[in-house]
């Protein structure tokens, strides 16, 4: 039987006669190829000549061409598609828009479509990939916010569903993971406020439930006593603390007769609320105050010059995730699925 597209049908769609998506004919007619050829030169068939993968490929690209979903996974089995399980609140500094860009650009030149799964702290985390899992909807998760023995690991494991975390557990399970030095960040931290002349340091910590709160907490303990310093324990506040609490909990520990004279801070939102929780108290920053900030978006020198940061590139950990969890689909070995990026040198604002 011939493949060929008749070409009325394709030609309507073409000039603009017909408003549905261009599909397999359309490419056929304007290259004057099969339909069956255009599919196998699309997924990078070897018996089809490079020249033509070339050609059929850019016509594809050129019209906007994309397969149809419901079809593949019929013929498949695939969804072709990967979830993003996100804390509906991670919001400030650009860290949800990055990591999803760099997410987005690793699966751009795949098959594979980002769809963002939302929960929020009321909600029980598991319940969005027990959801995704149950459904069949995606062939991959990425999930963030990882506890030391987290439930949602756990559960994709015995289901085989692919996965990779934005953060390394503690369970006896390996698994595809992007992480950020949080120990060395807290241990570079530490470290310039000593070389400031800084005595007396305060942690503004992850929640204790998540796994990087003890590589922080790890990372500032250690250089403390490396450096001779004491802590001035801020157990009271978190990163995921609002704003306003923060500031006000900030403000409340400096009038202590025993305050701090440093800060390291965990996130650059925390940052806002340690700035107007220093000034609230009536002191300065950089002359009675220093503060190490960890940002993942240039935004802290427009805030204070006068603040010390240390950038955590998100961008990177949604393409080294996104990097991840398509190894994991491909059976590639884990090793090689795990990766940790070091924090930048700590920097002053320069004008």
């Amino acid at each position: 039987m011939n493949d060929k597209t008749a070409p009325d049908e394709s030609a309507a769609q073409v000039t603009g006669g017909e408003t549905s998506p261009p599909t397999l004919k359309t490419i056929a007619f304007m290259t004057g190829l099969g339909v069956t050829t255009v599919s196998r030169a699309l997924k990078d068939a070897p018996e089809i000549g490079a020249a033509t993968r070339q050609r059929v490929q850019l016509v594809a690209r050129q019209i906007g061409y994309r397969p149809n979903r419901a079809g593949v996974r019929l013929r498949t089995g695939k969804t072709n598609v990967i979830s993003l399980v996100l804390n509906t609140e991670e919001q400030i500094g650009g860290f949800v828009s990055d990591l999803i860009y760099g997410i987005s650009e690793a699966l751009a030149p795949t098959p594979y479509h980002l769809v963002v799964t939302p929960y929020s702290r009321t909600n029980d985390p598991l319940e969005p990939v027990r959801y995704v899992i149950e459904t069949a909807s995606a062939d991959g998760v990425i999930i963030s916010h990882i506890e030391p023995d987290d439930p949602r690991v756990r559960y994709m494991t015995e289901h085989g569903m692919p996965f990779a975390t934005h953060g390394r557990t503690h369970m006896g399970i390996e698994h595809p993971f992007h992480d950020f030095d949080n120990r060395a960040y807290a241990r570079e931290a530490v470290q310039k406020l000593a070389a400031l002349g800084r005595k007396r340091l305060a942690l503004l910590a992850p929640p204790s439930n998540l796994s990087y709160y003890t590589h922080m907490r790890d990372g500032f303990a250690d250089a403390l006593m490396e450096h001779g310093l004491s802590e001035v324990p801020f157990p009271t506040a978190t990163v995921d603390h609002s704003i306003e609490d923060i500031r006000k909990l900030a403000a409340e520990l400096l009038l202590r007769p025993n305050r701090p004279d440093g800060f390291v801070s965990g996130a650059g939102a925390g940052t806002f609320a340690l700035v107007a929780g220093v000034e609230d108290a009536g002191f300065k920053l950089g002359q009675d105050v220093d503060i190490v900030s960890k940002q993942t978006s240039k935004l802290l020198h427009l805030l204070r010059p006068q603040l010390y940061v240390v950038n955590e590139d998100v961008r990177l950990a949604g393409a080294e995730l996104a990097r991840a969890v398509l190894g994991r689909i491909a059976g590639r070995d884990l090793a090689s699925l795990q990766s940790l990026s070091q924090p930048s040198a700590v920097e002053a604002y320069e004008g």
